[in-house]
């Protein structure tokens, strides 16, 4: 009787390194996300992992020279503790969300570090959004407790005052109506994109962030559009009359994602 030929099974070929396994092996891996989506997780992380590093060495080491300058670790240990909180809160002001290559301007990074602090009371923020069918963009979109907003982000003379002179915005003699109508066409089109994609009218609460000028007011309203005080912006927010819940929150900022998308 001949021998059937008995065929070894191949050894299964061993599954191709993820990009991100070649720089750090030790990182556990994630299947639902690409290997470039991975690479580019792990490269953040340890970029911030390496930042914490470089401020927690500066901050040792000012503990340990004060320690020994004074001769009271306890000294030492204040003076660390402060290093670190300075740099952190120096690297907070200075870092934006806002990519580098859309070169925010400097009312908008002005504006950009009171939001963060809304942020920690469940506000949801978008920076440099382009609206569909105009040519404007939203520098911050803001959806929280108080409703949506819209604000644009101004730097202006502080030697030219600011009035308002018969329904007329004046910058010393320069009248800045166009810039208002502009920021009022900005928000109403993305009312009318964000109520349609959610099948449910919202509002959208237009303004400029002015900076520079002094102001007889924190904010006040001309044409539809309100006009804030740069450094009031915070204060302004709470002012809104809506009251939305953490659920209509979330839809409007995932629907004001898909039809805001960054600006190019």
């Amino acid at each position: 009787m001949e021998s059937a030929t008995r065929v070894n099974p191949s050894p299964k070929s061993p599954e191709p390194q993820r990009p991100e396994d070649l720089f750090f092996p030790n990182k556990k891996k994630q299947k639902d996300i690409s290997g470039s989506r991975a690479l580019y997780g792990a490269l953040k992380d340890n970029d911030s992992a390496r930042k914490w590093a470089v401020r927690t060495a500066i901050a040792a080491a000012v503990a340990v020279v004060g320690g020994l300058i004074t001769s009271d670790w306890r000294i030492g240990a204040t003076l660390g503790l402060g290093t670190l909180v300075g740099i952190t809160v120096h690297r907070s002001r200075r870092e934006s969300e806002i990519p580098r290559w859309r070169k925010p301007s400097a009312a908008q990074r002005k504006t950009e570090v009171q939001l963060k602090v809304m942020k920690q009371l469940g506000y949801k923020i978008l920076h440099a959004r382009s609206v569909p069918g105009g040519n404007g963009q939203i520098d911050h979109f803001i959806v929280g407790r108080r409703g949506a907003f819209a604000i644009d982000s101004e730097s202006w003379d502080k030697r030219l005052p600011l009035r308002n002179k018969l329904e007329q915005l004046y910058h010393g003699r320069f009248n800045k109506n166009d810039r208002i109508d502009e920021a009022l066409e900005e928000a109403k089109r993305a009312e009318e994109l964000i109520s349609k994609e959610l099948g449910r009218e919202i509002k959208v609460r237009a303004s400029l962030a002015i900076y520079g000028p002094g102001m007889p007011w924190d904010s006040h309203r001309l044409r539809g559009v309100d006009i804030i005080s740069g450094t009031k912006v915070r204060k302004w927010l709470r002012t809104g009359r809506d009251r939305l819940t953490e659920e209509e929150i979330d839809d409007i900022f995932r629907a004001a994602e898909r039809v805001l998308p960054p600006r190019p």
